[in-house]
């Protein structure tokens, strides 16, 4: 595949394979400077360094988009249908109600994640096999056994039909999606399971108002909050509930699986772990508060996403005017533009020694940076640290999905042994195009804790 670097507004061509699997030795040659991958129907120009990024961080949306290349990159009119494409307005419940309910609903969280762990883990004396990503994703989604698995495979079935949309010119698109997604079907059988609830919820809400007793705080109650007409309907709402449930099993699952099969290659780091997180839950129970004071946990999640990550992209943009970086590199409209935040988060520059998994990194940097303590955290955006990308479009849901990942962390330290079979290395990550995803075929070992 080629590629087009832009030196300061000019144009040279490489591979793109060269740059993406060698980068170790590419990246000191081109740091800071941008190059473009050839699409199917669109050019995405690649850049990368603390300026750029502020660059992007600061544009207009009316130059750039982020919702538009959502659109783009996940097809969404084909894989989740035009509520979802044209109105987004579930974004909002995200990024403020589920975010203001953390403290309130952190132990049903935590009893979840026992519960889950109980059914899907349940500890034994001996070693025992367990296939990891499938696994998470039914202890992240755990619920009625249907609805969990539709949600499972709604997740799966919009990655994969995305990845396939995109491979055939927009002229092909409507076209593809008709062959290739499920959709139609798939908002059935969630209205076969969500209907009622949403019925009961609209009748009490028109014969008590919106602050009923007992209104259960939870993401149909937000979304009726924020709905007006026709977002009012059966369809449209329990459209919003899967997409939410997409983002939240798709990144948790793909992340936690990550984690996994660095501790399960690191056992090291597991005795520092463990005796942070007894000694901080004996002072002040499990809670967010506890989970905040847990830095090598929280150290160990982030080092753990610096390398493996959610691809080599992230903060893509749609140019919707001729956009021209500080630099003179212009990016003509039409075109996408990403942060090689794989590439950054790999460069020696910013972190030494940056292929080797130190999991104490940044809790470390906390600790000899005092003025910089906050930003080492890992829900902190930095313009070096981009997983959840910068600016007003950044991860809405990541303070949710951080606590979240820790209490699946902290459960897993305090009730299991981990390993891979014959104390094995870590197996390598598996790329589509510019996506990466840890191996599903893989297993990790599990026994109860022996202390």
């Amino acid at each position: 595949m080629l590629v087009t670097w832009c030196k300061r507004g000019t144009i040279r061509l490489v591979m793109a394979e060269t740059y993406f699997t060698n980068s170790t030795e590419q990246l000191p040659q081109y740091r800071g400077a941008a190059f473009k991958i050839p699409g199917v129907s669109k050019w995405t120009v690649i850049v990368s360094g603390r300026e750029k990024v502020d660059e992007l961080r600061k544009a207009a949306e009316d130059h750039i988009n982020f919702r538009e290349a959502t659109i783009d990159s996940i097809q969404t009119l084909y894989t989740m249908g035009p509520e979802i494409t044209f109105d987004a307005y579930h974004v909002e419940v995200v990024k403020l109600s589920l975010t203001r309910s953390l403290v309130e609903r952190f132990p049903d969280v935590q009893n979840e994640i026992g519960a889950a762990f109980d059914e899907y883990v349940p500890p034994t004396e001996d070693w025992t096999p367990v296939l990891a990503l499938p696994t998470i994703m039914k202890i992240v989604s755990r619920r009625d056994p249907d609805y969990r698995d539709l949600n499972v495979e709604f997740t799966v079935d919009v990655v994969r039909a995305a990845q396939t949309i995109n491979l055939f010119p927009n002229f092909l698109k409507p076209l593809a999606g008709r062959i290739f997604t499920k959709v139609e079907s798939q908002i059935q059988r969630a209205m076969a399971h969500l209907q009622p609830l949403i019925e009961e919820r609209i009748e009490k809400e028109a014969e008590y108002g919106k602050d009923w007793p007992g209104r259960p705080k939870d993401a149909i109650s937000w979304l009726l909050d924020l709905a007006e007409g026709k977002q009012r309907t059966i369809r449209d709402l329990t459209m919003r509930i899967l997409v939410i449930n997409f983002a939240a099993i798709h990144t948790t699952s793909m992340a936690f699986a990550q984690i996994l099969f660095d501790l399960a290659a690191n056992p090291s780091f597991v005795p520092a772990l463990r005796e942070e997180a007894e000694t901080v839950i004996k002072e002040e129970g499990f809670s967010k508060i506890s989970f905040h004071k847990m830095v090598k946990l929280d150290s160990f999640i982030k080092e753990s996403q610096r390398i493996g990550g959610n691809g080599a992209v992230v903060m893509q943009r749609k140019v919707l005017r001729d956009f021209t970086f500080a630099d003179g590199t212009v990016v003509p409209k039409g075109n996408s533009i990403a942060v090689a935040n794989f590439a950054m988060h790999h460069d020696e520059n910013i972190y030494p020694d940056p292929f080797v998994f130190d999991g104490f990194r940044f809790s470390k940097m906390r600790e000899q940076q005092a003025e910089g303590y906050s930003k080492h955290q890992m829900v902190a955006l930095t313009h070096e640290y981009i997983v959840f990308g910068q600016g007003k479009h950044a991860c809405p849901g990541r303070f949710f999905a951080v606590n979240e990942l820790k209490g699946l962390l902290s459960h897993v330290l305090l009730n299991y042994d981990v390993s891979f079979a014959d104390n094995g290395p870590r197996p390598p990550d598996r790329w589509f195009n510019l996506s990466v995803m840890p191996d599903p075929r893989v297993s990790v070992m599990f026994r109860k804790r022996r202390l």
